[in-house]
């Protein structure tokens, strides 16, 4: 069992590793070094209580590694399977251009609309605090100056502030004081003494002993040259913090003070008392700790508590808090003190809060705000709706396309895409589509063409074998022919025939007019019917050969057989008739007689064969004729030239001489320079070293025409 799973992970080791990249070669490396050293690390915790520390250190440390290059290979997958499909890649695009802005819209709304409520919970009741004081200082300020002209008109302090006060302020505590003396209202009030510094006027929440107030103060100057003080105070308590919130939730107030702190007690943070809060109790902000047993607030609250929280108007209406912090004086030090002020509340609280002065407009405010946010949902909406079929038309056209590549990659070229839209992707499909009908086109004509070449193959086979294979068995006559196509198959032509008379040859020579398949057609023509006439010797009445204008009857027919001038003649009404006006066609044709060493010959419009005497004499064979199948019933006339052995025979097509670089033609010196020098070599190699000469004189270019050479030489 060990041994076959173990051949089973070897094989997939094997298999696998060296498909793996560096970065997962790299992980795999990692994650079994981590393993290697959790099994080392609960080794150890055999050997002693809690292991090896350090081997515990370094696998975390390999732990965090391998989770790092494990998301990196997450991320490659991510980025090659998820996101290879461009689908994929545009949901994604989306997702961050669109839903991802509105959804931190939304959070920074959120957030922003959570601050705004936390702020302007506990700016409404501060604004209330703040109001209420400065009330109370306008109040306090006409007090004083009315108690100060009763005391300048010679009243008492006593009857002054009874004057003034009687009973108009049940919850208001009044203290004038007056050259050290003073008088409260009511009377069984505590005294609350000058404000503390040389500040004339005082507006603050205060802490006076063991009780918080709203306290104010006002100096004012009597004509007895003394100031007259009126200190006037109001309980700050939960019924008074109750009336500021207005129904607004759950709030409190929690005092701090400036003791500094106990080593053994002391925290961070922000921590609110309760009322339960006993004296002693610790409060701290920041690195500064508080409590409430002060030397300057003795027996001051803890907390103050008011209010409750309203019920929620629906299942949007969540609790919010609020927090600020509010500036309490000490009245007896004039240090300050800070109060952290919290209020629990709702937002329809909030909002009812903040449209009461509106009134009725606040309705179709909050209506105005719906109508809005709807709108912007709608559109929001309709982005995401034109998004994905914009999506959709796209990946549509690139699935198509990238399907139809399949297609089209197989071979399968009648592969067409259906075009569904009027868009550039449209235009790229619509392009695809043509060029996969060129394609097709392409492989038609390419395999038609393949057919053509295959044809002309067979057909250059066929060609091949009416050219002379071997060389006529003439002890007397040594004989040899080359023809060089510019194409596949070639329209020049070239034949030697041995005649039925013992001793006798025909030597033919051609050029067609054209080039390629129809001039081939055409040469194949002219080779079958100059056989024709010259080995089956037929018999051509003499009145035939009278009406062609042919002098010398009696030298064409005195061996038996037709003369060149009568084949000339049969083969031009032939050619005449059969093919059409534009082709025609040179020809040399002539008969060797080895006995007498006599050559009978006729050129019909071909290039002058030459004879090339061993004393350096050259002769041209120029008597004939007109070319054969232009003109129909023309005369052609024949003549005798004789070679003697050593002479040599030059016959030659216009490839042969025509070529031309930037010297010139090759011409026709050349050539018979060529021959003049190797006339002692072989007739094969003669023609080799012509047609060489005549390549490396054209060079690189195209060869221009069929190159034909006949070469013979008497023994």
């Amino acid at each position: 069992m060990i041994r076959s799973a173990h051949r089973y992970l070897r094989r997939q080791f094997y298999l696998y590793w060296p498909r793996m990249s560096r970065l997962a070669r790299i992980t795999a490396y990692f994650a079994g070094l981590d393993l290697l050293l959790l099994l080392l690390w609960s080794a150890s915790l055999l050997i002693r209580h809690g292991g090896s520390p350090s081997l515990a250190g370094w696998a975390k440390f390999l732990a965090y590694v391998t989770a790092v290059l494990l998301a990196a290979l997450a991320l490659r997958w991510l980025r090659r399977k998820v996101m290879w499909r461009l689908r994929n890649r545009l949901i994604v695009t989306y997702v961050f251009i669109g839903v991802i802005p509105v959804i931190l819209l939304l959070c920074i709304g959120t957030i922003t609309a959570y601050l705004f409520a936390w702020q302007f919970a506990t700016y409404v009741v501060t604004t209330d605090i703040r109001n209420e004081v400065a009330t109370l200082g306008a109040l306090n300020e006409r007090l004083a100056v009315r108690i100060a002209e009763h005391v300048s008109q010679g009243a008492s302090l006593n009857e002054a502030v009874t004057r003034e006060t009687g009973s108009r302020f049940p919850h208001r505590e009044l203290t004038v004081w007056l050259n050290g003396k003073s008088a409260t209202v009511p009377a069984s009030a505590p005294p609350a003494p000058p404000p503390p510094g040389k500040e004339r006027e005082t507006r603050a929440v205060a802490i006076d002993g063991n009780r918080l107030v709203l306290r104010v103060a006002d100096s004012v100057p009597t004509t007895k040259g003394s100031d007259l003080v009126v200190v006037a105070s109001v309980p700050f308590n939960a019924r008074l913090l109750e009336r500021f919130g207005a129904g607004l939730g759950q709030m409190s107030l929690s005092l701090f003070s400036t003791k500094p702190p106990d080593q053994k007690t002391q925290r961070s943070g922000i921590q609110i008392g309760t009322a339960r809060q006993q004296k002693g109790t610790q409060f701290a902000i920041g690195d500064e700790q508080l409590n409430t047993d002060s030397e300057h607030a003795p027996d001051a609250p803890a907390s103050l508590k008011a209010g409750t929280l309203p019920p929620a108007v629906n299942r949007f209406d969540r609790e919010i808090t609020g927090a600020s912090l509010l500036q309490v004086l000490d009245w007896k030090s004039g240090s300050s003190h800070t109060a952290l002020l919290a209020v629990v509340t709702r937002p329809s609280r909030l909002y009812d809060r903040l449209f009461r002065t509106v009134g009725q407009t606040a309705n179709v405010i909050i209506a105005v705000l719906v109508v809005i946010v709807i709108l912007f949902g709608v559109i929001e909406l309709l982005a995401i709706i034109i998004g994905i079929r914009l999506t959709r038309t796209m990946t549509r056209s690139v699935a198509a396309l990238y399907g139809a590549t399949q297609h089209i990659n197989r071979g399968e070229f009648d592969q067409r895409i259906e075009i569904k839209s009027q868009d550039q992707l449209a235009a790229l499909e619509g392009s695809f589509n043509s060029m996969t009908a060129s394609l097709q086109r392409l492989m038609q004509e390419q395999k038609e063409k393949q057919r053509l070449e295959n044809e002309l193959v067979i057909a250059q086979e066929v060609q091949a074998q009416l050219f002379p294979r071997q060389t006529a068995e003439i002890p007397e006559l040594e004989l040899h022919g080359i023809c060089r196509p510019a194409r596949t198959v070639s329209g020049d032509y070239y034949d030697f025939l041995p005649l039925a008379e013992a001793g006798k040859v025909a030597l033919a020579a051609g050029d067609v007019s054209g080039k390629g398949i129809s001039a081939a057609l055409l040469m194949a023509t002219i080779h079958s019917a100059v056989r024709a006439y010259v080995l089956e010797e037929s018999e051509v009445p003499a009145q035939a050969v009278h009406r062609a204008g042919a002098p010398g009857t009696a030298l064409a027919y005195a061996n038996g057989g037709l003369s060149p001038a009568a084949v000339m003649t049969l083969l031009n009404r032939q050619l005449y008739h059969s093919t059409p006006m534009e082709k025609y066609a040179t020809l040399f044709f002539s008969t060797y007689d080895t006995r007498s060493g006599a050559l009978s010959y006729c050129n019909a419009g071909h290039l002058a064969p030459l004879v090339l005497g061993t004393d350096g004499e050259i002769r041209r064979l120029e008597v004939g004729g007109t070319v054969v199948g232009l003109f129909d019933g023309m005369h052609y006339e024949e003549t005798q030239v004789s070679l003697s052995p050593g002479d040599i025979f030059v016959a030659y097509s216009d490839g042969i001489t025509e070529p031309e670089n930037d010297f010139g033609e090759f011409g026709e010196q050349r050539l018979i320079d060529l021959v003049r020098e190797s006339r002692t070599l072989p007739l094969a190699r003669i023609s080799e070293l012509v047609m060489s000469a005549v390549l490396d004189w054209i060079g690189g270019a195209e060869q221009p025409d069929d190159m034909t050479l006949v070469l013979a030489r008497p023994r």
